[in-house]
């Protein structure tokens, strides 16, 4: 739920894609491997929203992320630079990924990340491991009700 104290509009240090529609927030310090994980999903068949810095702005009780203006489009590809690749924005986030060298093997349900007065689940993992992918689209995949593949 919006909160009337609660900004409508926040920038956060985080690059998100869409999976399906779907938004994933992915969060951590830099060097965590935002943009590793983020290029291994679209590699995957994901989108990309936003590199480094995303737009989280509430409507209608959805938190939409968006790019952005001036780094719409592009992503930092360690070793390669800076590439432009498709994009799109205001997608509703429906997960946020906080990356950990070493998240809890069996955890306790974490709290929910609220950002723009909208709450939205909040998983650690361990975003360099070959899995990490896996991961993210098995946890949406929950979250959104649809069926495992």
């Amino acid at each position: 739920m919006t909160s009337s104290s609660t900004p409508a509009r926040e920038t956060v240090h985080a690059t998100s894609v869409a999976i399906d529609g779907h938004g994933v927030l992915i969060l951590g310090p830099s060097g965590a491997g935002k943009s590793d994980l983020a290029l291994r999903l679209i590699d995957r068949g994901a989108i990309l929203i936003s590199d480094d810095y995303t737009i989280a702005s509430s409507r209608d009780d959805l938190l939409l992320l968006d790019a952005p203006a001036n780094i719409a489009g592009k992503m930092e590809i360690r070793h390669l630079g800076i590439v432009e690749m498709a994009h799109v924005g205001a997608v509703p986030a429906r997960l946020a990924i906080k990356l950990e060298d070493d998240p809890a093997r069996m955890p306790e349900p974490a709290a929910p990340l609220r950002l723009a007065g909208v709450d939205i689940p909040l998983v650690a993992l361990a975003g360099r491991e070959a899995s990490a992918p896996l991961k993210v689209e098995w946890v949406l995949r929950r979250l959104c009700g649809r069926a495992e593949a």
